[in-house]
């Protein structure tokens, strides 16, 4: 018998060590992943098979299958199993285990026709952009994303690339519109413009119809930035449950949002080693300019990141990312939208209202509220990393506006 295969018989005490260190599954849950993993064992001893070999997911499923027809559970219940199997796996993994992968790369279905031929059309438009217009690889995926939304509203009107016309971009427009701002707009007209250009240099479109559409005339100082009011940061604080190990992430992320103005790129980049303990400093870098900053760890901020870290951080998780996923195998967070998510939600619990609750809502409180207390913009700058002295200028034009409530004596 094997050393996985003496694990799992053997009451899997090192896997369930993984998971309490993990701090990721309950004791009840525990408890019912270790009865499925024991039907596991005994289903493979009665079929001569081999655990190490059988724990991947063909192999978890031929299992379920067999307690489904023999009427034992229900098709419900036998997610949990698969759950359980596949939380065991990533456990013998983590403790050196080498064992197939859970979902090899095998038996993926045929995308119909239609779906290849769009897929195509952007691999085809992609290179384009790299080779002719010289882009870089984000450049070219925002610009495809901007033109999948063009391409589903031609699928939702029954209509090939090659027979575009103006009104479908209209149309495109109009459905966007109530989503997303004029500047985000002015961002999809540009890459639309450079599609449709493409088209007509590959012979697709007879008429080139890119100088037809136009973008709307967007204002760099047109919108102040969107800023919580810092009472309202305090609640949604005080709101998060620090008992728990998501709370506890959820509260040194936030915290070190509101007290240095991270945005949410910085936040899901900060590494372990960003935090000096023994100098007391973090080093944030910020990641459009590529400018590394140190600042001081407050007390609130390094007292919440031991909490989290000691008691709420995943022991076994394979990264070196200081905020990562509660659920195996926690990577770290992967995008902006999972900090917007955290915040939220716990928005929700302190029953803050505001129109918008994006990741940089909590970066422009920090600016705002910094410029009330009379720093200088200078300084404020520099803690956020710009370049452009107008950029800090637009959070003066937010405190500026707050001085209408001031009753003011009038001159004579």
């Amino acid at each position: 018998m094997g050393s996985s295969e003496r694990q799992i018989d053997g009451g899997f005490a090192a896997v369930e060590r993984v998971w309490r260190e993990n701090r990721c599954l309950s004791e009840q849950t525990i408890a019912v992943y270790r009865g499925w993993v024991r039907h596991f064992i005994d289903y493979c001893r009665r079929y001569d098979l081999q655990p190490r070999a059988e724990l991947t997911h063909a192999g978890a499923m031929r299992f379920l299958h067999q307690c489904v027809r023999s009427q034992r559970v229900s098709a419900r219940t036998a997610e949990n199993g698969r759950m359980a199997l596949h939380r065991c796996a990533e456990a013998l993994q983590i403790l050196g285990e080498l064992l197939p992968p859970w979902r090899p790369g095998v038996g993926i279905r045929l995308a119909p026709r239609s779906s290849r031929m769009r897929s195509a059309l952007l691999q085809e438009y992609a290179e384009h952009m790299r080779r002719e217009r010289g882009c870089t690889a984000k450049t070219i995926a925002v610009q495809r994303f901007y033109v999948e939304h063009l391409l589903k509203i031609l699928r939702s009107r029954g209509r090939s690339p090659q027979r575009v016309r103006l009104i479908d971009i209209d149309a495109l427009l109009i459905e966007r519109r109530s989503h997303w701002s004029i500047r985000t707009l002015a961002e999809l007209c540009t890459a639309v413009r450079g599609f449709l250009r493409f088209l007509h240099v590959t012979g697709r479109l007879k008429v080139d119809l890119s100088d037809a559409v136009l973008s709307p005339r967007v204002r760099r100082d047109a919108y102040l930035p969107r800023a919580l009011p810092w009472p309202d940061v305090q609640r949604i604080l005080r709101a998060i449950k620090r008992t728990t190990p998501v709370g506890r992430r959820d509260y040194a992320l936030l915290l070190m949002m509101s007290v240095y103005g991270c945005g949410a790129g910085e936040i899901i980049r900060l590494a372990l080693t960003d935090i000096d303990w023994r100098t007391g400093t973090v080093c944030l870098q910020r990641p459009k300019t590529g400018a590394h900053i140190q600042l001081p760890l407050l007390p609130a901020v390094a007292r919440a990141l031991s909490d989290y870290l000691c008691q709420g951080r995943p022991v076994h998780a394979p990264t070196r990312a200081v905020f990562v996923r509660m659920t195996p195998p926690h990577l770290a967070l992967a995008a902006s939208s999972a900090v917007r998510h955290i915040l939220c939600r716990w928005a929700g619990r302190a029953r803050v209202r505001a129109a918008f609750l994006g990741s940089p809502a909590l970066r422009h409180a920090h600016a705002c509220r910094q410029m009330e207390l009379g720093t200088r913009p200078k300084l404020i700058g520099d803690i956020l990393g710009h370049r452009d002295p107008q950029s800090t200028g637009a959070y003066l034009r937010v405190a500026t506006g707050k001085l209408r409530a001031l009753a003011l004596p009038v001159p004579r």
